[in-house]
């Protein structure tokens, strides 16, 4: 019997989709909303991206960045938490990379647009069932009028429903693997089991592929996480009751409740463990 490791996690995902370049295509290919008769064949890891996750590292997102045979580029990313600051990072991080491929002697005409594929696994449109969300630079009046250079797809993971997608197979499969596949998964679906692409990264996720030091690092992940939930629960907690911003002594109080070891309060406040300490032991009394 299989055990699975959740393909959200830093060490998973870029496991299986920054290793594996057949598996990346698939998913692209499968995903994205590429011109009709456009098919992605070929794909090129753009360097220094596949930078693994360090303990006490504060950080729910997971990219990896690719380009592929006609030069366009793809930043895929797999987003835990959703915040208001996300858009403005997601257009930021695809516009240095629409810049970056222009040097100070090369003509506008060589431009390639840069595709961002966002998996989001929060929600943040609560006015519709959607949970594919295509932006692109439009008219207005035209919307067919399109200027070409950046698109940008935000997928809801908590709102996919596969059946919803029956005439998108292997997209609702990729989007299954990565809602379904995780810790308490002992026998992969056989819808899954059939698709040789999902098989092999559903192979890819089982835990004796990894090594104890990266299981480790797989639970710091989650870890992090964890701890990132917890403050951001706290803070809007504390923001609707009394409307004011979270204390740092409010941080090591909720992150105590939570069960978090001391040692990693204090690495993520950024106090010493003494201080963390004291603050509990005033609230204890």
């Amino acid at each position: 019997m299989a055990h699975y490791l959740d393909p959200k996690n830093d060490l998973t995902f870029k496991r299986v989709f920054g290793e594996h370049p057949n598996l990346l295509i698939s998913f692209l290919n499968a995903i994205m909303p590429l011109d009709q008769g456009r098919y992605i064949e070929e794909i090129h890891y753009l360097p220094n991206e596949q930078v693994p996750f360090s303990k006490g590292k504060k950080n729910s997102m997971v990219d990896v960045k690719c380009i592929d045979n006609e030069k366009n580029q793809f930043i895929v990313e797999m987003q835990m938490f959703w915040s208001e600051a996300f858009n403005n990072r997601m257009v930021f991080n695809a516009g240095k990379a629409y810049v970056r491929q222009l040097n100070k002697k090369e003509e506008y005409d060589i431009l390639k647009p840069v595709y961002t594929l966002a998996i989001i696994n929060d929600i943040f449109d609560h006015k519709t069932d959607n949970f594919y969300h295509h932006y692109q630079i439009v008219n207005k009046e035209n919307t067919e009028e399109v200027i070409h250079g950046l698109q940008f797809v935000l997928i809801e993971l908590p709102k996919f429903v596969s059946h919803n997608w029956e005439d998108r197979k292997l997209a609702a499969l990729w989007l299954r693997f990565l809602s379904e596949v995780d810790e308490d998964l002992r026998s992969l679906p056989p819808e899954l089991e059939a698709n040789a692409e999902i098989r092999q990264a559903a192979e890819l996720c089982q835990e004796a592929a990894f090594t104890p030091e990266e299981l480790a690092l797989y639970d710091a992940y989650w870890d992090a996480i964890r701890i990132e939930k917890t403050i951001r629960n706290a803070s809007l907690r504390e923001g609707e009751e009394k409307g004011r911003t979270e204390t740092l002594e409010e941080v090591v109080i909720n992150c105590y409740r939570e069960g978090i070891p001391v040692e990693t309060i204090a690495i993520i406040t950024n106090l010493t463990v003494e201080q963390v300490q004291k603050i509990i032991d005033n609230e204890n009394g």
